[in-house]
Parts: C-alpha cells; structure tokens; sequence
C-alpha cells in the first residue's frame, strides 16, 4: 500500500514538474496533479489492456511513448480543471516523465 502511495506522490511531483518546464501543460497544484497521476494510471491501465505490453510506457518503445501521450491528452480533456494540456505538451510530457522514471523507477513490484 505504502508503495502505492509513494509512486502516486513521485508522478504527481514528476507532473508538476514537467508543468513547469514545459510549454502546453499546466496542473492546477498538487492535489490537481495527484488527481490527475491516478486518472493517468487508470487510463494507462486501460490502454495496456487494451493494446498489450507494447502500449506500456514501461516497454519504452515508439508505442509506449504514443500511448504515454494520447493518455496524458485525454486525463486533459476529460479533466481540464486539473490538467490543461496540448498535444505538444502531451508528447514532452510523455518524454520528460519516461525520463524520471528511468531515473526514480515508480513501478509496483
């Protein structure tokens, strides 16, 4: 569960920090950005379902990275008052956290 928690917290922070390096996204704060982490794991859950293990970010192939940005795209447009993003901000985001996350890995084991 504590494990749960603390990847959350880590794509909430990566989010926000994303949002602030990058033209096209904006989060409304934390909790905006928490909310949206758990929407973006929902609907990546969804497309990995969907689409196989190629469509995981985790794979980090050219299908992974399209699936990263329609996901974070769509968390934009179904919430706008928690995420307010582009499609260029969609595809530097998907970028920039499959970065972090290479970097603080945030997978559940």
């Amino acid at each position: 569960m504590l494990s749960a928690v603390v990847r959350f917290v880590v794509s909430a922070l990566a989010l926000m920090f994303v949002a602030w390096i990058t033209p096209g996204v904006a989060v409304a704060g934390f909790w905006g950005a928490l909310l949206a982490s758990l929407v973006i794991a929902g609907l990546g859950w969804v497309a990995q379902a969907l689409l196989g293990r190629g469509a995981s970010p985790a794979s980090r192939g050219i299908t992974g990275f399209i699936a990263a940005a329609v996901v974070i795209f769509l968390t934009g447009a179904l919430f706008p008052g928690w995420l307010s993003v582009t499609w260029w901000g969609a595809a530097l985001a998907a970028f920039v956290i499959a970065l972090v996350d290479a970097i603080v890995p945030t997978e559940l084991r």
